[in-house]
């Protein structure tokens, strides 16, 4: 169903109504401006019947609800008593200061309706944003918002392939199908890495010449690659394309090592850095919460994000390394070297990634964590991505954090964090943060 955002605008009429129009008209020209499809009244709510009458069709992910003048907390508990959606409550600034009347009461009215939320919700469970309809905050505050909800609501449709079981001591990433469905609604469907192998052994040649080619206008230097190696990954890439939309599957952890190279003799990386490119987010070493961190960057931004370990720090720099073997989405890839094709730096079995990524002055390093009690975790970093070659055998991505480098590595490492990390190419901490809320996770911003 399509994404709905309900703008629920309350107020009394013994206040001042010129004033209070004018604050509905720009806030309804505001909310427009950042999604012309919210669902809107003709005017402001000035009863509770009024709110009923306007809600009794409605089905929102996200209701924005403001006090356009004071109303008391009956209004908010309307519309809480209809929806268990998220909800925006904004609350105006006061429009005039002069000595005179008092004209919008907005911030008593917020207080009323704030206390009725969390009688219904508990403390924490919505989003405020304060000011008026002008000011660039108050629109930034409300965009990431409908950004957080509408993931949210993807969340709900997405079904994650866990592609084989995670490694030895590489728990971090398994998830249980019950626990992921109950906290982010995803469903998390689960099969063999050896049915894709065997799946791949039975494509000739003829039948993934398409792939192969497909695959050679994305990357440089895979004709440089042993031929058996080229054959093996194209029958692994058609495999997995044909796994991934048969099933409509959103994103993939997948199994990587030892399997690919002692079964297949091809390692999976390249496949999972196609994919990638795609928008078909896929981790590899079958870290689950690894492709949901994925899947929720690609979500905000429309784009690829890079998957991998910390590996290095620059305390002078205020820099954090973040590498992987080989599965980078080839989209990523510097310009000036391409989407280069190297073999794996331990098994010496390509076809593998082998770049460097392209730098950006805004990037969010992201994770799906889980705390040593179990409860699930955001982490949240910004910064930007440095101009920087290939750092290391395989695909690295440089992120010079806004807050200290040292700092985050410290306090991350004392507290348990997981380690593998996306990094997206844009700024969307807000939005990440909010949607963290949105579930009743812990969210940890540096």
């Amino acid at each position: 169903m399509k994404f709905q955002v309900v703008y629920v605008p309350i107020g009394v009429g013994t206040y001042e109504m010129v004033t209070a129009h004018e604050q509905f008209d720009k806030s309804v020209q505001l909310l427009r401006s950042i999604d012309e499809s919210v669902v809107v009244p003709g005017d402001i709510l000035l009863t509770v019947d009024a709110v009923a009458d306007y809600l009794s069709d409605k089905n929102p992910d996200l209701v924005i609800l403001q006090n356009i003048t004071f109303a008391n907390a009956a209004y908010a508990s309307e519309v809480l008593r209809r929806f268990d959606c998220p909800i925006l409550l904004w609350t105006l600034r006061e429009p005039v200061i002069d000595g005179g009347r008092l004209r919008s009461n907005s911030l008593t009215g917020a207080y009323s309706a704030a206390n009725a939320i969390c009688a219904f919700r508990g403390p924490g469970s919505f989003e405020h944003v304060f000011g008026s309809a002008d000011e660039e905050n108050v629109k930034d505050q409300i965009g990431a918002t409908m950004a957080a909800a509408k993931v949210k609501k993807q969340l709900a449709t997405l079904k994650l392939s866990a592609i084989g079981h995670t490694p030895q001591g590489f728990g971090f990433g398994r998830a249980l199908d019950a626990e992921i469905l109950s906290v982010f609604g995803v469903t998390l469907e689960s099969i063999e890495a050896r049915e894709l192998i065997n799946k791949a052994k039975g494509y000739s040649d003829e039948e993934c010449a398409a792939d192969l080619e497909e695959a050679k206008k994305q990357v440089v230097g895979l004709d440089a690659m042993p031929e058996n190696n080229v054959k093996d990954f194209a029958r692994l890439y058609k495999a997995y394309k044909s796994y991934v939309n048969e099933n409509n599957i959103g994103a993939v952890s997948s199994r990587c090592w030892p399997d690919f190279f002692t079964e297949f003799g091809t390692p999976v990386c390249m496949v999972l850095s196609l994919l990638n490119a795609v928008n078909i987010p896929a981790s590899c070493e079958a870290d689950v919460y690894g492709a949901l961190s994925m899947y929720i960057g690609t979500a905000l931004t429309g784009g690829a994000t890079f998957f991998g370990d910390p590996v290095s720090m620059d305390e002078k720099e205020g820099s954090i390394t973040y590498w992987h073997c080989g599965m980078a989405a080839c989209n990523l890839a510097r310009k000036d070297t391409g989407a280069c094709v190297g073999v794996h730096p331990n098994r010496k079995i390509g076809p593998v990634m082998d770049f460097g990524c392209e730098a950006s002055e805004n990037a969010t390093i992201f994770r799906v964590g889980r705390t040593p009690e179990g409860e699930f975790r955001f982490f949240i970093a910004e910064g930007s991505i440095m101009d920087k070659p290939r750092q290391f055998n395989g695909a690295s991505i440089v992120v010079q954090t806004d807050t200290p480098a040292e700092w985050i590595v410290e306090d991350t490492i004392k507290n348990g964090w997981e380690p593998h990390y996306v990094v997206i190419y844009d700024r969307v901490g807000d939005e990440l943060e909010k949607l963290g809320n949105m579930l009743g996770l812990d969210v940890y911003r540096y």
